[in-house]
């Protein structure tokens, strides 16, 4: 189970473009040969808001279609009768599999050949793939389908953050990241209902309706979307052994945490994918460290604050898968509530997550992005902690017992991914879309990590007991508070690979004062 703003200064005003262009800030991608500059602090207010619209568009549909074909599962099963249950979780798998595996070398591929060029080659190929799903006439050929759809997800996500984040001055980007986080708790949030309503139609809806959005954000897309590539005069080597290693490895873990509760989590097919993954996640380490231009550059982690980003993303979506698929099973389970009634009970959480983060920007200006990881990780912690004290065993007083609960998880991931999701801009340019694939990764591995570490706490049985299901609220309370400690690296400030010293999230190059208060 995977689960606007605060108005920028000078929004709507043109700035203008200046003469000679300022030195370029971490995370500013470099333009393409003839064209001019289009530096983070000089693109007007009302085009970069529109540069982030279109971003979100693609980050919207990549999570839209996970949660909503979810959904439509017993739809799609009833058109494919003859297929078995385990066939059919191929129309979920695949999409989050190849999603997951690609994250990484696609986000190294938009640093090679640009982010502009990226994005609209990945957008036009969701929208295709989104076709074939729509119009597949067995299974066999939804699969591929679905494949071909995580590849061009797997091209967007990295690259409509990379593309985002350097339209916006350093003070600006938690906002800016507060708003593609709401995108996606929107998207998260009506997932479950656009997936049920139009399953009741048909469940090729859910494809089809994908195609107009993408004709619009190509188009938006190609008219306002600067022209990135590479640093002039360096020339990016290739690595494909290390491509494959990376590729592969990830693969072979995702299947293995996905696959594992069809499988059993000691089946010889999971441990074997397990294994895979581990080695092939071993000689991938070895090798980024010896060749001369890898894949995924180890000098992204000589950035303290983004390997804490790293880290923390990963800490903080292993509560989040868990807690997510905790309150399914208690809501269907222990309570004994209907789908739908556990739907319509989570929704606080996702709505918690659009209020927040929209008012993450001001919420960061005022406590200092620190402070604000910190304070996000330690509420999301006392969700569960809240759940351990009082939920009890019918639900009769969920307004109380629960409800409090879902808030508290909503509020801290409103305050906490904005900030993490912004550390991709303390990078340099040539990898600022590798650095996002990086953050994408740790998001994907950890809620797959969470829904499996979450199975195995409880049993693998389909009704856990409320004992079992408080054993998973601890996980989940602990890797929540592992996250915040996480947060607490972000303040510290290092050097980047280039020579220069990266500006935290939140704080503006080149200025006498900060903006914002750092502790």
């Amino acid at each position: 189970m995977t689960t606007p703003s605060s108005k920028a200064q000078g929004s709507g005003v043109p700035a203008p473009a200046p003469d000679t262009a300022p030195d370029t800030a971490p995370g500013t991608p470099a333009p393409d040969a003839g064209d001019a500059p289009d530096k983070a602090d000089a693109v007007p207010g009302r085009r970069r808001w529109l540069i982030l619209a279109v971003a979100s568009a693609a980050q919207f549909l990549a999570v839209l279609d996970m949660i909503a074909v979810n959904i439509a599962f017993p739809a799609i099963g009833a058109d494919f009768r003859s297929a078995s249950t385990a066939e059919l979780s191929w129309v979920l798998n695949a999409y989050t599999i190849v999603l997951a595996a690609l994250l990484v070398p696609a986000g190294r591929l938009a640093d090679a050949i640009g982010g502009r060029r990226s994005f609209l080659t990945g957008i036009a190929l969701f929208g295709l793939a989104s076709l074939a799903c729509g119009a597949a006439p067995g299974l066999g050929t939804l699969i591929v389908a679905r494949v071909v759809q995580g590849v061009a997800a797997a091209v967007l996500v990295p690259t409509s953050l990379s593309l985002a984040l350097p339209a916006f001055p350093p003070r600006e980007r938690a906002t800016a990241v507060g708003v593609w986080t709401a995108v996606s708790a929107v998207a998260a949030s009506s997932g479950p209902v656009a997936g049920g309503l139009l399953a009741a139609s048909d469940w090729r809806w859910i494809f089809l309706i994908n195609p107009p959005v993408v004709l619009m954000a190509w188009v938006a897309g190609l008219r306002l979307l600067p022209r990135t590539g590479p640093v002039r005069g360096e020339r990016r080597r290739l690595d494909p052994l290390g491509t494959l290693l990376v590729l592969l490895g990830t693969g072979s873990l995702t299947t293995a945490c996905v696959e594992a509760a069809d499988w059993g989590y000691g089946a010889p097919a999971t441990l074997g994918f397990l294994a895979a993954g581990l080695v092939l996640g071993a000689l991938a380490v070895a090798h980024v460290r010896r060749h001369p231009d890898p894949v995924v550059d180890p000098a992204l982690f000589r950035t303290r604050a983004f390997t804490a980003a790293a880290l923390g993303l990963l800490s903080y979506f292993l509560a989040y898968g868990s807690a997510l698929l905790a309150a399914t099973l208690l809501f269907t389970g222990a309570w004994g509530w209907s789908s739908a009634g556990a739907g319509l009970a989570v929704t606080p959480w996702p709505l918690t997550v659009l209020v927040v983060s929209m008012l993450s920007g001001r919420i960061v200006r005022a406590l200092g992005e620190r402070t604000a990881a910190i304070v996000g990780g330690l509420c999301f912690a006392a969700g569960p902690v809240w759940w351990l004290l009082l939920a009890g065993g019918d639900g009769a007083h969920y307004a109380v017992e629960f409800m409090p609960g879902l808030v508290l998880t909503g509020l801290g991931a409103g305050l906490y991914q904005p900030v993490m999701f912004a550390a991709a801009g303390l990078l340099p340019a040539r990898q600022l879309s590798l650095g996002s694939g990086v953050l994408m990764m740790s998001r994907q591995g950890g809620s797959a990590l969470g829904v499996a570490a979450l199975v195995v706490i409880t049993g693998g049985v389909a009704r856990p007991g409320l004992d079992a299901l408080r054993a998973g609220w601890v996980f989940t309370a602990v890797t929540a508070a592992l996250a915040a400690v996480a947060g607490a690296a972000l303040g510290t400030r290092v050097r980047a690979d280039n020579g220069e010293t990266p500006a935290a999230p939140g704080e503006s190059r080149g200025s006498g004062t900060d903006p914002i208060r750092h502790h």
